[in-house]
């Protein structure tokens, strides 16, 4: 098949961790011997080659002026509940270009079928393009998506009308399609299809813990925390640092590596300050995806505290969940979205409620105490990764998706 790919995020270099699983699903489907065309936003930091890992990269410039280069990659919604002015501004200017573009692009090539990423904002010109061009939609849903099309009728009614007109529309997660399902997706066109992960990047690597505790400066013995993901609410990092006190008062020298960017970071720089555990909590920043890996390949537990924050908006599927099952951590999560979906409580890892650090901290120090238990748990998780969590496992079930789409 050839394959055209709308999305508003991506990778703006190799390694770079900006929506990861877009370019994974597209490598994953060429490897599988289809074509795709991923067509997205330009952005000032973009550094891409034509053609990268076998999939065809094409940016469209939509902004007027450098000052309105908000659009998609992380940078539309203020800490993901609330968008910002100047992206509300940009927004006209890029609807337009995308779909420009993607016309420019559908003249020039043959294509099978139109895939959109984010049924808001992606879904409206993805379909006039589909409609006018009479190729197959097919829609995918990743949370910030479904949470805006609850924020207002004129959101909710574009995402209606855009499922009414896709042939297939996939969720990460059996909560995110159920949420859309309310919002008018059909049913019987709605599948979960939960995202993958390289298990040879995200792997045990009996290496990491020394590497990484010389780097922090840390002794070979520290008990190592790790978390990662932006600096948003729905993360739920706030949650784990008020959980460090506890944590601290049964394992005195354990520290927090809490890696990221984003809106929130000299947020919770200063709750670490006021709680006194500024000593014992790490911000690396951003990682790039090789150095990640070590980072979760290191942790004694491994903590996705994500929560639905005070907007309603909440992961579809944290990325960032799988990537710890991949190297084998011990793994504490929260209830919440798409987490259960991939972790049994007891088998893969320990989930607790959501927004409960005495939770987080008695699940945490269990693990760091019981290692037995913890090991046990990780060699579960990486398990159900090779077996049925691989981005090639992903890529054919998406594959899946397009011939229902075609038969329609």
């Amino acid at each position: 098949m050839n394959i055209l790919m709308l999305t508003s995020s991506y990778p703006k270099y190799a390694g770079e961790t900006t929506a990861p699983f877009i370019e994974s699903i597209a490598v994953g489907l060429v490897r599988r011997q289809h074509t795709v065309h991923v067509l997205a936003p330009f952005h000032p930091e973009v550094r891409r080659a034509p053609i990268e890992s076998g999939v065809r990269l094409h940016f469209y410039r939509y902004a007027p002026h450098p000052a309105f280069n908000v659009y998609g990659y992380a940078a539309s919604l203020h800490a993901d509940i609330g968008l910002r002015r100047t992206a509300l501004a940009a927004a006209p200017f890029a609807l337009a270009a995308s779909f420009q573009a993607t016309m420019r692009l559908v003249r020039r090539q043959k294509f099978d079928l139109i895939h959109a990423h984010w049924v808001l904002p992606n879904g409206a010109p993805a379909l006039l393009a589909a409609r006018l061009c009479r190729l197959p939609l097919v829609v995918s849903l990743h949370g910030s998506d479904v949470y805006l099309a609850f924020k207002g009728w004129p959101f909710a009614l574009t995402a209606a009308t855009v499922f009414r007109g896709a042939a297939a529309i996939t969720a990460c997660s059996s909560d995110l399609r159920q949420r859309a399902v309310r919002l008018g997706a059909p049913p019987d066109r709605a599948t979960v299809i939960p995202y993958g992960v390289d298990a040879y990047a995200f792997r045990p690597d009996p290496r990491a813990g020394a590497q990484v505790r010389a780097e922090l400066r840390l002794s070979p013995d520290t008990p190592l925390i790790v978390a990662m993901g932006r600096m948003v609410y729905k993360k739920g990092f706030t949650y784990l640092l008020d959980a460090m006190p506890r944590i601290r008062a049964i394992h005195p020298r354990a520290t927090l590596v809490l890696a990221g960017y984003g809106d929130l970071l000299d947020a919770l720089k200063r709750r670490a300050y006021e709680l006194n555990v500024a000593d014992a909590v790490i911000f690396p920043g951003q990682l790039p995806r090789d150095r990640a890996a070590r980072y979760v390949a290191a942790a004694d537990v491994y903590v996705v505290p994500s929560v639905r924050d005070d907007a309603g908006n909440v992961d579809g599927l944290p990325n960032t969940l799988l990537e710890g099952m991949g190297a084998a951590c011990p793994i504490v999560a929260t209830r919440v979205a798409g987490i259960p979906d991939m972790v049994v409580d007891g088998v893969h890892g320990v989930l607790v409620p959501e927004r409960d650090p005495a939770a987080l901290a008695e699940a945490i120090t269990r693990l760091l105490i019981g290692r037995d238990v913890a090991v046990r748990l990780g060699e579960a998780a990486r398990r159900r990764v090779l077996e049925e969590l691989s981005w090639d496992v992903v890529a054919a079930r998406f594959e899946e998706a397009y011939h229902r789409a075609l038969d329609l």
